[in-house]
């Protein structure tokens, strides 16, 4: 839908790094719809990208059914809609993400509550 602005519409971007503890990075897990969005979760950038399955996203996907019998040596990765293959042992900036990068993560055999995503 375009916007159609009666004046100038010139402001600071409120959502800069700047603004945030640690860069913004958003992370959603395809095909479970109990999650309706990617969660945005601040990461410093030194973060080791293998921390982040197993360390960080109990806190937050940990309440789904599925999340315990996550493999995640078979996870699959999406950055930006791409297939992507990040480095566990390198950290979040030396895999390239920065600032409100999103990605995504699809676990072959879970498909959503009860197979709902199937």
């Amino acid at each position: 839908m375009s916007v159609k602005a009666i004046g100038a519409y010139n402001f600071p971007a409120k959502d800069v790094r700047e603004n945030f503890p640690a860069p913004l990075l958003f992370i959603g897990w395809e095909d479970h719809l109990m999650f309706a969005a990617p969660i945005a979760l601040p990461l410093p950038p030194d973060t080791p990208f293998g921390a982040v399955g197993p360390g960080v996203l109990p806190g937050t996907y940990g309440s789904h059914p599925d999340f315990a019998k996550i493999d995640w040596t078979q996870v699959e990765w999406t950055k930006s809609g791409q297939p992507w293959q990040p480095d566990p042992a390198k950290s979040l900036a030396e895999n390239g993400l920065q600032h409100k990068d999103v990605i995504r993560f699809r676990t072959p055999g879970l498909t959503g509550l009860n197979g709902s995503c199937n």
